[in-house]
């Protein structure tokens, strides 16, 4: 995509299942792309020298997405190390499910934190820069869970539902200034977290879904791409569902 050429973009979470495919999916079309990571150095390490043996230039930072300065910070050194700030992809997030009576604090405050403060935190150290520059690409990974409700994922249910509002809102507030902010929230997608279900928990999910698949990787950077792309211009403040029919009213 000529338009992404030469561009820079941040991914939050990106060494491993959609954040990973994302920043890929991104070095393809020409961005140099900067990433967070938590935990897993050496995944991030393989697709740090991935985005670069496709020749672009790539960085990878470990990072923890609920701490307000540390983000500052990583943004701060992205866009002095690449020279601008042109994309944000807010991906980073966790899953503990649990059923409400036996969720303790932690467990909620846990997903909160990373799902939702992180997204806050990241974007707003990028925001600035967009407002400055008249132009710039919010794109928040969400979930299916966040406009369904999924049960024994309160919290997570809660976190991509506030996502979904935050889009919105933050839509409004900065289409004047040339930023279009949307969100893409996917249904059960081939991952590491679907590679534990049985024959069994897979059937019946399977069943839910109206498309009766799973969705692969593609699915949703193919949704990201097109957000990215000049096509989708005059789209703002949207909930892209790619998940095969799941939440259709």
């Amino acid at each position: 995509m000529e338009r992404l050429k030469g561009k820079v973009a941040i991914v939050t979470g990106a060494s491993r299942g959609i954040g990973r495919a994302l920043a890929l999916m991104l070095a393809d079309e020409g961005c140099d792309v900067a990433f967070s990571y938590h935990n897993s150095r050496d995944a991030a390490s393989t697709l740090e020298q991935e985005i670069k043996d496709k020749g672009r230039r790539a960085k990878a930072t470990q990072a923890d997405i609920r701490d307000f300065e540390h983000v500052k910070k990583w943004v701060e050194d992205t866009r002095g190390h690449f020279g601008r700030l042109d994309i944000l992809i807010n991906n980073a997030g966790i899953i503990v499910d649990k059923a409400l009576m036996l969720m303790d604090p932690d467990d909620w405050q846990h997903v909160i934190d990373t799902n939702l403060t992180g997204m806050f935190n990241a974007t707003r150290h990028c925001i600035v820069t967009f407002l400055k520059q008249k132009s710039g690409r919010i794109i928040n990974i969400s979930s299916v869970s966040g406009s369904v409700g999924l049960p024994r994922q309160t919290n997570y249910s809660a976190s991509k539902g506030g996502m979904n509002a935050f889009t919105k809102a933050l839509a409004r507030e900065v289409a004047a200034y040339g930023v279009n902010v949307n969100a893409v929230a996917p249904g059960f997608i081939e991952t590491e977290m679907l590679a534990g279900l049985n024959d069994k928990q897979r059937q019946q999910i399977l069943e839910r879904i109206p498309l009766s698949r799973m969705g692969a990787l593609e699915d949703v950077t193919a949704a990201v791409k097109f957000l990215l792309s000049e096509q989708a211009d005059y789209i703002t403040g949207q909930i892209i569902h790619v998940d095969g029919g799941l939440a259709m009213r």
